[in-house]
Parts: structure tokens; sequence; C-alpha cells
């Protein structure tokens, strides 16, 4: 069953607000609409980029009826935090689920992970978390006054590393659900994250040139979350 059909069957309609990342994923808004629900925007933890229980709980309203938990780039979300709120608060907790991979691709995607966590530098890497496959490796590119997550994109693209921006705009401010809300932590990702390719079956020098390519712009500054 789908996110519409999910809802409609939990009695989830007119009047009602649903919460959900506004840091990519803009089919779920459209999905909460087509409910018959308003789609509310809540901030996303920095660290894995997945709703905020905290700033979940600052948006909820009695109009709230149900929160759609992302799990984003392989990492789960802090399901037992949003899933307390959720019981605390009388909300339906929903998760949206990434496509899995077969164990041996995952843990190739880890294994590369763990060499490119310990040899990158001038971008901040992802945080470990347990049970994270790594479906895309993200990475910060913070500004500071030196390059910018586009121009490394720009750089590295050159040096020929097929990397991509994981979320362009943020749902919050594309024209058909703009709103006047702050959501920083969701604002700050969408402008500092990069995408780098991690499939199980780069090999060992192309994860080396994907390195090379990345420090050689070296000495950007990783301030703290």
């Amino acid at each position: 069953m789908g996110t519409v059909g999910m809802l409609k069957a939990a009695g989830i309609g007119l009047g009602d607000e649903v919460i959900v990342p506004a840091y990519g994923n803009a089919d779920l808004a459209d999905e909460v609409v087509l409910a018959g629900a308003l789609p509310v925007f809540a901030d996303i933890d920095p660290a894995t980029y997945c709703l905020d229980a905290t700033a979940v709980d600052a948006v909820a309203t009695a109009r709230t009826a149900a929160v759609i938990v992302v799990h984003r780039f392989g990492r789960p979300a802090e399901l037992a935090q949003l899933g307390e709120l959720g019981r605390r608060r009388g909300l339906l907790v929903l998760e949206h689920g990434e496509s899995s991979a077969p164990y041996g691709e995952v843990a190739r995607r880890q294994a590369h992970a763990k060499y490119l966590d310990g040899r990158l530098t001038g971008v901040r890497t992802p945080e470990p978390a347990r049970g994270h496959t790594y479906q895309e490796y993200v990475v910060r590119v913070p500004g500071n006054g030196r390059p910018d997550r586009d121009a490394f994109a720009r750089a590295i693209r050159g040096k020929g590393v097929d990397c991509r921006v994981p979320v362009k705009t943020p749902v919050h401010r594309l024209p058909e659900f703009r709103r006047n809300v702050v959501l920083p932590e969701t604002e700050r990702a969408a402008d500092e994250t990069l995408a780098l390719p991690i499939q199980g079956s780069m090999t060992r020098r192309e994860l080396q040139r994907l390195v090379s390519a990345c420090n050689a712009l070296g000495g950007l500054l990783q301030p703290a979350f």
C-alpha cells in the first residue's frame, strides 16, 4: 500500500496535517496532498539528514495526525525518538524506506566508505552509524571563504569524478509548496551536501583517484555542527 493509501486507511485527510521532511522527497508532499491533508515541513538532524524529533515536536499542532519518516542515503532515522514522540502525541508514524541492495553490494559499499572516511580531507565525511548501508556517500563541502560545494563539484567532475548534488532545492522552497518556515539545517544541507560515487563495483584505484581529486582542492575547514 502506498503512502496515500496508508493515510486514507488511517482516516487522515481533509483538515489534518502530516509532517514530512523538506530535504528531498517532493513526492511525499504530493502524496499528502492527494490524501487530502496538508504537508507541514520540519527540520532535519544535520548528521542523519532525517527528521529531527525535537523539530517535529516544535511544529506539531492539534491538527497534526501523522509523521512520515524518511531513511536517508542508507542511514536509518532515529526511530526510537520519533516513535516515542508519536506515542506521546498520538501521531501515526510512517516509514518511507529506500530500495534495498544485496548483502554483498552493501558490504562492499561499507568497505569503500571506511576507506574514504580515513583518507578524504577538506570535506566533512558522513558520520558512521550502525546499519548504514551507504546507498549514497554524502559529504559536506562548507564554503568558509574557500571553494564552495558547487565549485568543488565542478572541479572534481573535471577530474572524472561522477558526483551529484543530492538535493538542489528543499521542498519548502518549491513554488507549489512554498512555506514561510525556518529550516536552517535543511537549508544548510541543501547548500553543502555532495554525493560521491561509492558503487560496490569500484576498484581501489578508482577510490584512490577519487581521494586524490578531492584532496587536491584541500584545506576546507570542517566546522562542528
